[in-house]
């Protein structure tokens, strides 16, 4: 069996000070970095996502260019590639990240799932080539990215852990009920360090 840690959007705007900053996010890139000093060689494989989304246009509604965003459907501005926004927050330390995953780009993308690698090839057929029975997954935001990444993993077949102290979101009532959806899915929900 082989397991692969998922990384979720541990993106600049995704952060303290960021277009779309959580409480908790620069915490989490610390912790992650800390994870990954002490256990990279348990994850046969190892996944970061970004949001990566187009500039110039709303990202198939995505961004609310035209109206106030809704926050469900549409956004403020944020991630957009080539810029600060995107980048990975400083305190993530990516030298043991394996596949740099982007999503987003030109559509709403929220599942790591929905995403492509550097040379195209998408999460499952990376999966799927590694082997991989079992994933671990950290990031932002718990209620929307963790959530959409955890349950398509779920129908990919994996096991799944949340790591819920190394995940952030964007409102506390909607992340409680996102880890509880994702455990009464089949994820175990657990602590980074026993």
């Amino acid at each position: 069996m082989t397991r692969a840690l998922f990384i979720v959007d541990v993106q600049n705007d995704f952060t303290e000070g960021g277009a779309l900053g959580v409480v908790g996010g620069a915490d989490v890139a610390a912790g992650i970095s800390a994870l990954l000093a002490a256990h990279a060689g348990d994850y046969g494989a190892i996944f970061a996502s970004r949001d990566w989304h187009d500039e110039g246009n709303d990202n198939g509604g995505h961004f609310a260019t035209d109206a106030a965003p809704d926050f469900v459907d549409s956004w403020p501005v944020h991630c957009v590639a080539g810029t600060a926004g995107a980048e990975y927050h400083p305190a993530f330390d990516t030298a043991a990240v394996t596949f740099h995953i982007r999503k987003g780009q030109g559509k709403p993308a929220y599942s790591i799932f929905e995403g492509t690698g550097e040379n195209g090839e998408t999460v499952s057929e990376l999966l799927t080539e590694r082997g991989v029975t079992e994933i671990d997954i950290v990031g932002i935001a718990t209620d929307y990215c963790v959530r959409a990444s955890a349950l398509d993993a779920l129908e990919h077949g994996q096991h799944v852990r949340v790591l819920q102290d190394l995940v952030a979101g964007v409102a506390a009532a909607s992340s409680v009920a996102a880890l509880a959806e994702l455990g009464h899915a089949g994820a175990e929900i657990i602590d980074s360090a026993p």
